[in-house]
C-alpha cells in the first residue's frame, strides 16, 4: 500500500496539504499559538515518513510542486503594499530605518554567537542568512561556502517562530504601533512571519511585505561584508 502511494505523483502534496489542514483544524479548535499549521505540518510530515519508512526522495517528488507556488505568491505580496503606498510615503524613513537596524542586528547576532561557541567559517556562513526568505538565503549560503540544506532547514524554523512568537513579543513589549509592527515581523520572519502580520492588519501586512524585500536585499549585501568578519 505504501508503495503504492509514494509511486503517485502527487503523494508528497497530498500528503502536506492533509497535515497542513489538520494544522488549521487543532489551531481552530485550541487557539494556541503552538499549534502553527506550518509547524504541524513539518512535524506530522516527518513523523510520518519516518513511521512509514517513505524515502525523502519519493515523498519530495510530490511536494516540489507546492513549491513552484511561492515565487507567485511572495509577488502577491506586492497587493497589500500598493493599498497602502501613501502611508509608506509618510512613514519612509522610519521604515526604512527600522528594516536597516533589523537586518545589521540579525546578522551582528549571529557573529556574537558564532564568535561565542565557536562556529566553525561554513557553520556561521550557513546562518547569516536566517531571517530572509527562502530563495534568497539559499543562494547566499551556497555562494558564501555554507551548507544550503541547514540554511534552508534554519529559515524555516525562524520563520515559525516568528510567526508563532510575534504577539506574544509585541504584547510583552508593548508594541502597538501598526507598522512598528510590520517592520520588526517582516525583517525578523520573512514571508511566513509576513503571514501573521497579515492577520494582524493591513497596515501591519504591508510593511512586512515592503520588510522582507528590503531586508532581503540588504543581508544580500551584509552578508557578504559580515562574512569577513569570522
Amino acid at each position: 500500500m505504501v508503495d503504492f502511494l509514494t509511486q503517485s505523483v502527487f503523494f508528497g502534496a497530498f500528503l502536506s496539504l492533509l497535515f497542513y489542514e489538520a494544522g488549521l483544524y487543532l489551531r481552530s479548535k485550541w487557539k494556541l499559538p503552538v499549534f502553527n499549521p506550518l509547524l504541524v505540518a513539518i512535524v506530522l510530515t516527518v513523523a510520518a515518513l519516518a513511521a512509514l519508512k517513505i524515502p525523502y526522495e519519493a515523498y519530495f517528488s510530490g511536494a516540489k510542486y507546492i513549491s513552484y507556488l511561492l515565487t507567485p505568491a511572495t509577488v502577491c505580496l506586492a497587493i497589500p503594499l500598493y493599498e497602502q503606498f501613501e502611508m509608506l510615503k509618510k512613514n519612509s524613513i522610519a521604515i526604512l530605518a527600522g528594516i536597516v537596524s533589523g537586518a545589521i542586528t540579525s546578522m551582528a547576532l549571529v557573529l556574537i554567537l558564532a564568535a561565542a561557541f565557536r562556529f566553525s567559517h561554513e557553520s556561521y556562513v550557513t546562518l547569516l542568512p536566517k531571517s530572509i526568505t527562502t530563495a534568497i538565503g539559499i543562494e547566499i549560503s551556497g555562494q558564501l561556502g555554507g551548507n544550503v540544506p541547514i540554511t534552508a532547514v534554519v529559515i524555516i524554523v525562524t520563520g515559525v517562530l516568528g510567526n508563532i512568537l510575534a504577539e506574544p513579543v509585541c504584547r510583552l513589549f508593548g508594541i502597538t504601533n501598526p507598522i512598528a509592527k510590520g517592520v520588526g515581523i517582516g525583517t525578523a520572519s520573512h514571508a511566513i512571519g509576513t503571514a501573521k502580520a497579515m492577520e494582524l492588519g493591513k497596515v501591519e501586512g504591508a510593511i512586512s511585505s515592503l520588510s522582507i524585500v528590503v531586508s532581503g536585499l540588504l543581508t544580500v549585501i551584509g552578508s557578504i561584508v559580515f562574512s569577513y568578519l569570522y
